[in-house]
């Protein structure tokens, strides 16, 4: 890696090569068999993946740039001692290192840098997929059992689940200059592509203010309003937030990763989730990568989030976002006083 390149410059690179490497310790998780499900919370899992992929990423950005702040999701990897060697990813990606780094970002100091770790943006899709790779229901059923922890009716509910919902899965690494998200990766394990005539797995798509994103195809939002929202965490204000927008279709997702790609990629064009449910670290990339394609993302009285080292970890005011300042107008607009009065506890 070039050490001249700035410093924003090199930690994106860094940061796009092992969000891919991460995504294929989620896949081989999966492949395996064995999840390693635990409950953190009420209706709140980890897996094996999840904890593997922080250490990877963790371990790997800490090796390079040790002073940069680092927070993610699963807590401390280093209580779990020493990383396999071919998890530390410490090559760059090519592409990214070729980008000209913004002026107001050249003179960024490794202090001035908070990095947020999401591992496995979308755990429930991904074990739900995980038993739904089980054709045979009996296999499917043994594999349920060695996770007492999941309730039967979140079992029983596979039934309507397909493999599409790994798509769902992210990998996310935001970086924050100064409490600001600047810079973003959202990598997709499970996202299916051909290469001549080969399949491949994964695409990792980049974010930088000032110069824009990269890895996928941009495209303009839907003809008609289509918003995008939580597949598993509604609750009647979540519901409220949805029905005053007047939308033509309300898409039913995982992971506010996979969400913000709805938008970028025009499947939808707004996203709302009017709830306490998501943290820092699942939306400082998401929020980089979207401010850099032109969009917006704050919580639902329409304030931006911080980012800095200190700030608590939920987003107590929920999510807002639209794919230009025209649409996210609009949205905040449309929810009611008393509904914004409700989250922010007034």
């Amino acid at each position: 890696m070039s050490s001249t390149a700035p410093l924003i410059i090199r930690l994106l690179a860094s940061s796009v090569s092992v969000a891919g490497r991460a995504g294929k310790i989620v896949r081989d998780v999966m492949s395996r068999g064995e999840l390693g499900i635990v409950e953190k919370g009420k209706d709140d899992y980890q897996t094996e993946a999840d904890r593997s992929a922080q250490r990877c990423i963790i371990s790997s950005l800490s090796s390079l740039y040790p002073k940069v702040n680092i927070i993610g999701e699963e807590g401390n990897p280093d209580s779990e001692g020493e990383i396999p060697s071919e998890w530390l990813q410490i090559e760059a990606d090519k592409e990214v290192m070729l980008l000209e780094c913004p002026s107001s970002l050249q003179g960024v100091k490794e202090e001035d840098i908070v990095v947020w770790v999401d591992p496995l943006d979308g755990t429930s899709e991904y074990t739900q997929g995980a038993l739904m790779l089980k054709r045979d229901p009996w296999e499917r059923w043994k594999m349920y059992l060695k996770h007492p922890l999941i309730s039967i009716k979140w079992y029983l509910s596979l039934r309507h689940s397909n493999y599409g919902f790994l798509e769902h899965v992210t990998v996310l690494i935001g970086i924050s200059v100064n409490e600001k998200p600047v810079a973003g990766v959202i990598h997709q394990p499970y996202f299916k592509t051909m290469v001549g005539e080969e399949k491949q797995m994964g695409r990792t798509i980049w974010g930088l203010q000032g110069v824009g994103v990269g890895g996928y195809i941009p495209a303009p939002p839907p003809d008609s309003l289509v918003i995008t929202t939580t597949r598993s965490h509604s609750n009647p204000v979540v519901e409220k937030a949805l029905q005053v927008m007047n939308a033509a279709q309300v898409l039913r997702v995982g992971g506010a990763g996979y969400k913000v790609l709805q938008l970028l990629e025009g499947k939808a064009s707004i996203y709302v989730f009017a709830s306490p449910g998501c943290k820092k670290w699942d939306t400082c990339a998401p929020e980089a990568v979207l401010s850099a394609a032109g969009g917006k993302l704050t919580d639902i009285l329409g304030d931006f989030y911080k980012y800095g080292a200190s700030v608590t970890h939920p987003n107590k005011t929920g999510v807002l976002a639209a794919v230009n300042d025209e649409l996210h107008n609009y949205a905040l607009s449309r929810i009611p006083q008393e509904l914004k009065d409700k989250l922010s506890g007034n």
